[in-house]
């Protein structure tokens, strides 16, 4: 009896170890492929990704495509930048139209499209504040419904159908300068 609950035992976390695989996405060791596009000037240092920029826009973005994930990520911004994290892309080009935006901009011009706001989506269910602090995002895409919380508040709980499945992206736009750190994807 006793070998037959082993074998569950060890079967059953195998099963389950294999069900919630984690990549880290844009690290310096390349385990997951990316491109860059614009002209952000992006840098890597201990862990750190830092996209900076005068004036324009410029993207880290995924070779592959994803469906089903959760991603975790920690982020710092200026108080000048604009930055997101795009998910479910339908191309390598990005946009809010095309993607799933996940903004990061305490001073959007617009209040409902702050930092946590799902953007021309719907706003931020909580008003947070991340400028120059290292801060958590996890973004939950689960098929239908999309979830993140910033700092463990729960700032997006929607469910839309129009993108399924994607590439994904981190942003550096306008003037300034983002720093990332621990991005982790786990597949659902």
């Amino acid at each position: 009896m006793r070998s037959i609950s082993y074998f569950l035992i060890v079967f059953l976390t195998i099963v389950v170890s294999s069900c919630t695989e984690k990549v880290m996405l844009f690290d310096q060791a390349h385990t997951e492929p990316w491109s860059e596009k614009g002209n952000a000037q992006w840098e890597y240092d201990n862990g750190v990704i830092m996209g900076s920029l005068l004036r324009g826009t410029g993207f880290l973005i995924t070779e592959k495509t994803y469906a089903n994930f959760e991603l975790e990520l920690e982020f710092n911004p200026d108080e000048t930048i604009n930055s997101g994290i795009f998910v479910r892309c339908k191309e390598q080009e990005l946009s809010f139209t095309d993607c799933y935006e996940l903004n990061i901009w305490d001073n959007h011009p617009e209040p409902g499209d702050r930092t946590g706001a799902l953007v021309s989506r719907t706003q931020s269910l909580v008003y947070v504040n991340t400028i120059n602090q290292w801060n958590t995002y996890r973004i939950r895409c689960e098929g239908n419904s999309i979830k993140a919380w910033i700092n463990g508040d729960l700032v997006v709980d929607v469910e839309n159908d129009d993108l399924v499945e994607g590439y994904i992206g981190l942003q550096a736009d306008g003037l300034g300068m983002v720093q990332f750190r621990n991005v982790e994807l786990t597949k659902l």
